[in-house]
C-alpha cells in the first residue's frame, strides 16, 4: 500500500461513511495537516448543526432581555426622547452586523486561523496594555475598559476572549504529542492565561477573566488533558479566584 493511499483511507475512515471527500472535516496526523479540507473554507454539512440552533435560541433569548430591560426606560425623564424599542432596534442591528461578520469569517480556511492564532493572541495583549493607558483608554466609574473608535467604543478584553480561544486551540495541536507532561503541556498556557488575567485585573475586569480561563480550561478539557491534572488545575483556579474576591473589599 502507497503513502498516498493510506492516507487516503485515513481521511476517508475519519470523515465518515457516505459522506463526499469536500464535506470532511479537517484532519491532522502527527502535527501534519492532510491536503484538502483544511485548507478550503468550511461547508455548511460540517457544522454541528446542535450548537448552531442552541446559539440561535440564546440569541432570541437575548432579545427578549434586551427588550425586557429597556421597554420602560423612555418613562425616566433622561430617556424620554427614546421610543420603547429604541435599545432593542439597535441590538437588533448589531446581530445583523455580526451575522454578516460571521458569515465573512465563516469563509476563512481553518488553516488561516491555525497561522493567525499567535498573532491574534500578542494583538490582543498590545490593545491590553493600551486600554490601561489615560489618554488612551476611556474610564467608566473607575474601570479603564475601553477604546474610543468614534461611533463605538471598543472593548480589548472580547477580542482577548476569541484569541484566547484560537490560540489555545492553536497550542494543544502543537503540544499533543506531549499532552501528559504538566510543566511541557499546560505551564506555558497557564503562564500565557495569567499574563492576560494581570492586564485584566488592572482594568479591573474580573468577568472576563474568568471567562477567559474557563475558555482555556474548555480547550486542555478537549485536547485530551489527563484528568487528574484537569482537575487539579480547576481546584486551583477556583482558590485563585476565591483569593481574588477575598482580598478585593468592593468584590466581597
Amino acid at each position: 500500500m502507497t503513502a498516498a493511499t493510506a492516507t487516503d483511507r485515513l481521511r476517508g475512515w475519519f470523515s465518515g461513511v457516505g459522506k463526499a471527500a469536500s464535506d470532511a472535516l479537517p484532519i491532522r496526523l502527527g502535527g501534519h495537516t492532510l491536503p484538502g479540507p483544511l485548507a478550503a473554507p468550511a461547508r455548511m454539512s460540517a457544522l454541528d448543526w446542535t450548537l448552531v440552533w442552541i446559539t440561535v435560541a440564546l440569541l432570541m433569548w437575548g432579545l427578549v432581555m434586551v427588550y425586557s430591560a429597556s421597554v420602560a426606560m423612555p418613562d425616566n425623564p433622561k430617556f424620554s426622547r427614546y421610543a420603547h424599542t429604541h435599545f432593542l432596534a439597535r441590538h437588533v442591528v448589531s446581530l445583523v452586523i455580526a451575522f454578516g461578520a460571521a458569515v465573512l469569517a465563516f469563509q476563512v480556511p481553518m488553516a488561516v486561523w491555525e497561522r493567525w492564532a499567535p498573532w491574534l493572541f500578542m494583538g490582543s495583549l498590545v490593545l491590553l496594555v493600551l486600554v490601561l493607558i489615560p489618554f488612551i483608554g476611556k474610564g467608566v466609574n473607575g474601570a479603564r475598559r475601553w477604546i474610543v473608535l468614534g461611533i463605538i467604543n471598543f472593548q480589548p478584553s472580547e477580542l482577548a476572549k476569541f484569541a484566547v480561544l484560537l490560540y489555545a486551540s492553536n497550542y494543544m495541536v502543537r503540544k499533543m504529542e506531549v499532552k501528559e507532561r504538566f510543566f511541557r503541556a499546560v505551564l506555558p498556557m497557564a503562564i500565557a492565561v495569567a499574563i492576560v488575567g494581570v492586564l485584566l485585573l488592572a482594568e479591573p475586569d474580573m468577568g472576563a477573566f474568568m471567562v477567559i480561563s474557563v475558555i482555556a480550561m474548555g480547550i486542555l478539557f478537549l485536547g485530551g488533558v489527563n484528568a487528574r491534572m484537569f482537575f487539579v488545575i480547576a481546584m486551583v483556579v477556583v482558590i485563585a479566584f476565591g483569593m481574588i474576591v477575598m482580598l478585593s473589599e468592593w468584590r466581597r
